[in-house]
């Protein structure tokens, strides 16, 4: 029974109880792979997976912080470089000699630098691009082909409300996720009618690495991965084509529609035009290390 057939006589324990029921049923012994797995809201979604009843298998390009995550977990874990097609053939071939054919890929892995528009260098544009876009069309393509000759399987790709609210000093991020949003779409309509769906979960700014050093204030929503994580079993159990986390967030699609003066009002209000540009370069040199800013 899917949420909305449920009477709303219900209290709200009562639809939470339903909602984790239909997802137990929709997930249990399904065979998941997650990119990203060895931190954030890759992790958190291979902890809430495994809770509903799935197989899951995580797969990073940090070896050391897999091989952890999945022990922790308890769940196979396997180097994975998102760049690399062939890296992900072999990632999909040991998911699937461990645990059988792969229902649901989930393409979390991605990078979020900030700072000037004309101070990115080529390497880290290029960087962002083929973690945050390519590597999803990349494993979309690997999953999907494997999928369609089985007439069956899910793709969900995690992309950001940032990838409809376009702002200073996010622009390179801003494009990679624009880029996975409609990627989505399109792949949907493709594949549906083989058996496979195709979905995007567009979280906001979430706690994880990503936001270390910046400011963020009452106007702009953070979240927890926990709350993402929900979102992406729920989007799973219940496919749909886009799907914001929170759901209060999914008014960033009328943001195409909204006057340029009305958004750049609300930038200043919000101090959008702002964050991503002053940031605090020391809390966050750990995380630009490693994306390689």
């Amino acid at each position: 029974m899917a949420l909305r057939d449920l009477p709303r006589s219900l209290t709200p324990s009562a639809r939470a109880d339903a909602r984790l029921r239909t997802i137990r049923e929709s997930l249990g012994g399904k065979v998941i792979a997650v990119t990203g797995g060895a931190r954030g809201i890759g992790f958190e979604t291979a902890t809430q997976l495994l809770a509903a009843g799935a197989k899951v298998a995580i797969g990073d390009i940090d070896e050391d912080a897999v091989g952890k995550a999945a022990a922790d977990l308890g769940v196979e874990g396997l180097h994975l470089d998102v760049t690399d097609p062939a890296s992900f053939e072999k990632f999909l071939d040991g998911v699937e000699k461990a645990y059988g054919p792969v229902d649901v890929l989930i393409n979390n892995a991605g990078i979020m630098p900030v700072g000037p528009f004309l101070q990115y260098s080529e390497a880290l544009v290029r960087r962002t691009f083929d973690i945050d876009t390519v590597g999803v069309i990349f494993g979309a393509q690997a999953a999907g082909r494997r999928m369609s000759a089985r007439g069956r399987g899910q793709i969900l790709n995690i992309s950001s409300v940032a990838g409809r609210l376009p702002m200073p000093g996010l622009s390179i991020y801003n494009a990679a996720k624009a880029a996975v949003i409609e990627l989505t779409e399109a792949l949907d309509a493709e594949l549906s009618p083989s058996g496979v769906r195709v979905s995007t979960v567009m979280p906001t700014f979430t706690n994880t690495g990503l936001i270390t050093g910046l400011s963020t204030n009452k106007f702009i929503a953070t979240v927890e991965p926990k709350d993402v994580a929900a979102q992406v079993l729920w989007t799973i159990a219940r496919p749909k084509v886009r799907a914001a986390a929170p759901r209060s967030m999914a008014w960033v699609h009328a943001n195409t529609l909204t006057p340029q003066p009305v958004k750049r009002a609300v930038r200043r209000m919000t101090k959008l035009d702002t964050i991503f540009l002053t940031y605090d370069e020391a809390a966050r040199g750990e995380y630009s290390k490693r994306i390689g800013q």
